[in-house]
């Protein structure tokens, strides 16, 4: 396969109440592509990755704390992150979030 394509990012998760839901959309040994979906108030514990991650929201809102720092991420929030680095998010609303391991 020489190429894959999303026609839509956003309808590939849909939000389900009270839950986080993800979708791998891309896997290999060098990237790891998935899209989340969190309905409001449903959040991530602190957590590190082994590699860079690349987050993304393309919509809602999300508390996003990345070593320490607290980012209010709406869409267009992009945020690139060193391995290791913790991290941890709350969703204020419901949100659809791109993130790419590389």
């Amino acid at each position: 396969m020489t190429h894959v394509v999303v026609s839509s990012l956003t309808d590939e998760v849909k939000v389900q109440p009270k839950m986080v839901v993800s979708k791998v959309l891309y896997r290999d040994e060098q990237l790891d592509v998935t899209m989340f979906g969190f309905d409001a108030g449903e959040r991530l514990s602190e957590h590190e990755a082994d590699k860079t991650a690349v987050v993304e929201v393309l919509s809602g809102r999300l508390r996003f704390t990345a070593d320490s720092e607290v980012y209010d991420a709406g869409p267009g929030f992009w945020l690139r992150m060193a391995p290791h680095t913790p991290h941890s998010l709350i969703a204020d609303e419901a949100t659809l979030m791109l993130l790419t391991l590389l």
